[in-house]
């Protein structure tokens, strides 16, 4: 290796040789490159996590065998983070069993005889669920004969050829156990398995999912998940609509924005794609027209929750992980997903709004009152736009990072982990936010400085959040004006004191984003950062304790003579030390919202003017702890 003048590196051609190619097995480049297969790694405190996409890959196979009317019932057990799945379908066809989880580029859904309108497509997702497992077991049970093999690491370990087997049903047991030292420190969390399995019984009446012993079955599909996800009361009952190859649901309430569940052959794409893009376009349409009045589309679409599954051939997904639909799908017999979708709405829920007038009533009233408000704070929203995008070219209270959650992906893996990874944290004044920015990754970690504590929005309406000028940067900041399709952050982190006032700081936060944008709680999106409340340290030792039990147990792992620091805020912790707690190691509490959390009895009882009912409820449920000694 030399320069030439200029200084530039010149290669010599023998620093490239032809022991410098290297061809490795196809499920050992998987290992090298997880993200390419399966996304983000994870440690299983999120749906996205690799752990759930190795199961969902799992199970897809399972679904399109009931979906090719072979076997009613999936059993999925989970016992020391090891995952069981068994379905009863026809099961994979012995001789080629092993290739069909081994070999990439492998398996029966290339031909579409054999499976219509499935969700894998490529041959890659059960090879992938193998070669990232420590342990992979998968049986086929067919024609009164069984096979069996074992692997490690995606290498074949056992291998039982064909034997008889009259007892058994025909069908298919996969057993893997994740391997630990990729997905490190890793854990299963039930629920959100069983919400999984909870939207694949919603877009496949008629099959039984078991988990665990627990039965999860759907009579009524999309209507039965719009009434289990709800956290607002709708207007009207809810429209529910079905053909063939499509299925949606929809109705209104008095929460601000749009929620949407989008489904293609029974994947929840996540980010949505081509298929909800039409439906949002195509529902807002046909309603216009069917009054036949000069309607924005925003005010038909505003406070609507909708859910739409469609099935097709030949699936593009953006990425092997399917969250999101890509633009160049067709439906059947040529037909654009755009044109499906619109010819259904345009016939089924023009007819339906003819023949419910009294829904049609409700819905065109909610329309008007959103038009109103709309107009009402026009001249407001104007000029807030304007002060954000001047803000925007120097915001003092953001300190934005390098990469953001909608970033176009790309083939690097650490850049599409990077966008994956973004996140913003909200803080309370500049001494936290200081603390925060000098020992945040640039890349990842942007910083949001909060004045003081924010309005209590509860009762307002949404003229607030462009009147206030804090709400008005922070909701331009994240870019969620027009809904969360493309947020800028990840994760956005509430990052306050872990005292009184900083509590109430966090109720104000979440009392906002439920009010005006519930769907970035809903989605997952809205984490509390956890930081130590003590630090517990000898001359050779130091631990941070998140708790009074972390606390005592540091004390008798040091001695009772360590130095023990009590953090009263974020802004006593230096930045040397604040690094440890934003980093690899950072613990995040998710805000979830459930159905039996409603919202507006929620916002309500803790944020409305009933002082003397949460007085006596504060009084009732008030713990007293003694002063921890220093």
């Amino acid at each position: 290796m030399t320069e030439d003048i200029q200084g530039n590196i010149i290669l010599n051609s023998s620093d490239y040789q032809d022991d410098n190619i290297i061809k490795i097995a196809p499920l050992e480049h998987v290992r090298m490159r997880p993200g390419m297969y399966i996304g983000k790694l994870g440690d299983g405190s999120h749906p996205d996590d690799g752990i759930y996409v190795l199961l969902k890959e799992v199970i897809d196979n399972a679904i399109d065998e009931f979906r090719m009317g072979a076997g009613k019932i999936i059993e999925i057990t989970l016992q020391n983070e090891q995952i069981c799945v068994r379905d009863y379908g026809r099961g994979i066809p012995l001789g080629k069993m092993i290739d069909a989880v081994s070999e990439m580029n492998t398996g029966g859904k290339f031909d579409t005889k054999a499976f219509k309108k499935s969700v894998g497509m490529n041959g890659v997702g059960t090879k992938a669920v193998n070669a990232l497992a420590q342990t992979f077991v998968v049986q086929s049970f067919r024609d009164a004969k069984m096979r069996k093999a074992e692997f490690e690491c995606g290498k074949l370990i056992f291998d039982s050829d064909i034997t008889n087997d009259l007892k058994s049903l025909s069908g298919t047991l996969v057993e893997f156990t994740p391997d630990n030292t990729l997905f490190e420190n890793y854990h299963y969390r039930e629920e959100i398995i069983l919400t999984m399995l909870r939207n694949y019984a919603y877009l496949n009446t008629g099959l039984t999912l078991i988990f665990n012993g627990e039965k999860i079955f759907s009579k009524n599909g999309l209507l039965d998940l719009l009434n289990e996800n709800l956290t607002s009361e709708p207007l009207y009952p809810i429209i529910h609509l079905k053909g063939e190859d499509i299925e949606i649901a929809f109705c209104h309430s008095d929460q601000y924005g749009e929620e949407y569940y989008s489904f293609v052959n029974g994947q929840h794409t996540t980010q949505g794609g081509t298929h909800q893009s039409a439906f949002r376009e195509a529902v807002a349409r046909t309603i216009k027209e069917f009054y036949n009045k000069n309607m924005e589309y925003s005010d038909i679409r505003n406070g609507i929750t909708a859910a739409i599954a469609i099935n097709v051939e030949e699936p593009i997904f953006e990425s092997q992980t399917k969250t999101k639909l890509g633009s160049r799908d067709i439906s059947k017999d040529g037909i654009t997903v755009n044109k499906f979708i619109s010819d259904f709405l345009k016939k089924e829920l023009d007819n339906f709004l003819h023949r419910t007038s009294e829904t049609a009533n409700i819905l065109q009233q909610k329309i008007q009152d959103s038009e109103k408000e709309r107009k009402a704070i026009a001249g407001v929203t104007k000029q807030a736009r304007e002060r954000a995008k001047k803000a925007n070219l120097h915001n003092k209270k953001l300190r934005d990072c390098r990469f953001h959650y909608n970033d176009s992906p790309s083939k690097d893996d650490k850049r599409n982990e990077m966008i994956e990874n973004s996140c913003i944290f909200i803080t309370e004044g500049d001494s936290a936010s200081g603390s925060i920015t000098k020992s945040r990754d640039v890349n990842t970690q942007a910083v949001f400085s909060l004045r003081g504590k924010p309005l209590n929005t509860f009762g307002l309406t949404k003229r607030v959040v462009y009147e206030n000028e804090e709400f008005n940067l922070l909701q331009s900041a994240l870019n969620i004006e027009d809904g969360i399709e493309n947020l800028r952050y990840n994760k956005v982190i509430v990052a306050t004191d872990a005292d009184v006032d900083g509590m109430h700081i966090r109720l104000l936060l979440i009392s906002f984003f439920l009010q005006f944008f519930p769907e970035l709680i809903k989605k997952g999106h809205v984490y509390i950062l956890q930081t130590p409340l003590f630090r517990v340290r000898n001359k050779k030792e130091t631990c941070y304790c998140y708790s009074e039990d972390e606390r005592i147990k540091a004390l008798k792992k040091l001695g009772n003579g360590s130095e023990i620091t009590r953090f009263k805020g974020l802004g006593e912790i230096s930045p040397d030390e604040f690094k440890h707690f934003i980093g690899k190691n950072i613990r995040l509490d998710q805000v979830t919202l459930r159905k039996e959390d409603a919202v507006g009895d929620l916002l309500t009882f803790y944020m409305g003017k009933n002082t003397s009912e949460r007085q006596e409820f504060i009084i009732e449920n008030l713990v007293v702890e003694e002063d921890v000694p220093i």
